[in-house]
């Protein structure tokens, strides 16, 4: 009481009028492709930092940049050391296709030392995942959008609440707060300070 309401972003009808949160300035969901940078061999801490670094160059606005977190392993080789976790909102240059743009992502990856996966979700120096470009909703044999597991994991939830905690990623029905509220895993996750 006493405190004003602060005013919240429409929620539903997909993308239209969310708005990404950051002191980069607001734009709307529906324009912006979320990309999730992860890490955890070599010095993932600088590694991620670097790519958001390089990501600002694909983008025709300031990126929105979530704070790094630790995260404990998912679904890894026994003993795998902890990631470095991020999301960065850009807007994506006019050249860019979802397509062409994980083309990109895929070739940073392999420049920050990513070498063909041996072993399921191996140690790797750099990943970067495009987890949704704006309400696009597509499944093909190199690309499915949004992120199918995104919703999932706490890693992408959390620095992606930061960016736009009230959006509804395609295909879900809560806003991406409600859904990190709502997860049961494992995962432990600290900001990287």
């Amino acid at each position: 009481m006493g405190r004003a309401a602060e005013a919240r972003p429409l929620r539903h009808a997909g993308c239209a009028g969310v708005e990404v949160n950051a002191e980069c300035g607001k734009r709307n969901a529906e324009s912006v492709a979320f990309v999730a940078l992860g890490g955890n061999l070599g010095d993932a801490l600088a590694s991620v930092r670097e790519a958001m670094e390089r990501l600002a160059t694909f983008s025709a606005r300031p990126q929105c940049r979530s704070s790094l977190w630790r995260s404990t392993p998912v679904n890894c080789p026994p003993g795998s050391p902890d990631f470095i976790n991020a999301v960065v909102a850009l807007t994506p240059l006019p050249r860019f296709t979802p397509e062409s743009l994980l083309t990109e992502l895929q070739a940073l990856e392999r420049e920050f030392g990513r070498r063909p996966k041996l072993v399921l979700n191996e140690a790797r120096p750099l990943d970067l995942d495009l987890i949704a470009w704006g309400g696009e909703v597509r499944a093909t044999p190199t690309l499915t959008l949004p992120h199918p597991r995104a919703h999932l994991r706490r890693f992408v939830l959390q620095p992606l609440s930061e960016l736009a905690p009230d959006w509804v990623l395609p295909g879900q029905t809560q806003t991406v707060a409600e859904l990190l509220a709502g997860l049961r895993t494992d995962e432990v996750l600290a900001r990287v300070p």
